[in-house]
């Protein structure tokens, strides 16, 4: 692909750890947030992001202009809005804001500055995983060097908008990835989520409206501002446009993060980029988007890498980075795994979560241990069911009931060989 057909990845080289301040100017840097503060109004600027189909990053595919639009704009000049990234990036099987952040910090740094025009937001935060230290460190330099420059800061670019952002570090715990919860994190309070609706837009950090976006989903608002609504379009292979930075991880050849073409086939990513299994081994099924994903199975290789066709095909495309299952990894311990993970970052705020994920991790545990009862897989699928939307306070239970319920699905005869004829998968070491 050419440079122009991979604008996140184009300031990240082998020659050099990160791009700096006169890097990044030298391939168009700073020039969408010149072109949106001096020639487009606020409302234009939505437009502009609305047009170009740009869909939130993190999971859920939200449309990022259609969620700016919806903040009310001068209502309260006293208590302008809030811009937050959530660069806390802690689901498992996923590393792709990391890239973005510790490689090339300035183009999210360019990304807030334009997200914060276009709701008039005068403050912004970078919620970061605390233990991404590298990319604090950059991060901290980026914003000095473009602050010194004035693209941060009063009248940046000598123009009547000024901004200031922070970086946060945070304490740690997944339940930060959810929106409402990292707010409260951000306060100073106990991260757990709040009720819905209000909604964040309308009031969220200390009551202000404020826009909650994905640190991959801003460090493309800058390319769309530079090139256009029509050439943003233009990089997707289907209904979903731009590109997306995906990633397989497992016992593929190639382990690795790729920017590719929304729309790009499961297979090609797999097999070309990721070099396909490694020696030895056959692809058994695959989580697409991160732990919190359904299992796919290999006839589903040839399904496109979108919102909606990954949700067609029975799960979600959700961080875009695939999570391989290997015919010498048995599937049971590779859920359990998973739910023990989630089990512990429960923030314990409602009851369904709380008690439920441990309980499915013992009934998983006593399955792998021997100690399976036929009725424990009926209990697990009620569990999925109990667990699901619309029955937590918020979605880190439903989308850990998401690897179990497919497993259930797909790899039945591998929980019945623990219970019936305790004889599991021997593992590969």
């Amino acid at each position: 692909m050419a440079t122009m057909d991979r604008p996140l990845t184009q300031n990240i080289r082998a020659d050099r750890d990160f791009a700096t301040l006169a890097d990044y100017r030298k391939t168009g840097g700073y020039e969408g947030l010149r072109k949106a503060v001096t020639d487009l109004g606020p409302k234009a600027v939505q437009q502009w992001v609305k047009d170009a189909g740009l869909r939130g990053r993190g999971g859920a595919g939200f449309g990022t202009g259609l969620k700016w639009s919806l903040v009310p704009i001068g209502q309260a000049p006293d208590h302008p809005p809030y811009l937050v990234v959530n660069a806390d990036e802690m689901e498992p099987g996923t590393f792709k804001d990391r890239l973005l952040l510790e490689k090339d910090p300035h183009q999210l740094i360019e990304g807030i500055a334009i997200a914060a025009y276009a709701i008039q937001a005068q403050t912004a935060y970078i919620f970061l995983r605390g233990e991404y230290r590298l990319a604090a460190e950059r991060l901290t330099r980026a914003l000095q060097e473009a602050r010194a420059a004035h693209y941060v800061g009063a009248h940046l670019l000598d123009s009547d908008f000024s901004l200031d952002i922070h970086l946060h570090t945070s304490a740690g715990r997944y339940i930060c990835g959810e929106e409402s919860a990292l707010l409260n994190a951000l306060e100073g309070k106990r991260a757990t989520p709040r009720p819905k609706p209000p909604f964040a837009v309308v009031s969220g950090l200390w009551g202000r409206p404020t826009v909650v976006n994905n640190a991959e989903t801003i460090c493309n608002v800058p390319h769309i501002l530079r090139h256009g609504a029509d050439w943003y379009k233009g990089l997707g292979r289907g209904a979903d446009a731009g590109t997306k930075l995906f990633g397989a991880s497992g016992r593929v050849k190639r382990p690795g993060l790729w920017e590719l073409p929304m729309g790009t086939p499961i297979r090609e990513i797999l097999e070309e980029h990721a070099g396909g299994m490694k020696d030895g081994y056959q692809l058994r099924g695959f989580l697409p988007g991160g732990a919190s994903t359904d299992f796919l199975l290999p006839e589903h290789l040839d399904v496109p890498m979108e919102f909606d066709t990954v949700a067609k095909a029975g799960s979600r495309m959700g961080t875009g980075t695939i999570i391989v299952l290997d015919d010498k990894t048995c599937p049971v311990r590779m859920v359990l795994n998973l739910e023990r993970f989630f089990a512990q970052e429960s923030c314990g705020w409602c009851t369904p979560c709380r008690d439920g994920l441990p309980w499915t991790v013992t009934l998983l545990q006593d399955i792998v241990e021997g100690r399976g009862r036929p009725e424990d897989l009926d209990t697990l699928s009620r569990l999925t069911r109990m667990l699901g939307p619309g029955n937590t306070f918020c979605a880190l239970a439903p989308g850990a009931m998401e690897p179990l319920q497919s497993a259930l699905k797909y790899f039945r005869e591998d929980f019945e060989r623990y219970i019936f004829q305790n004889r599991p998968l021997k593992e590969a070491v």
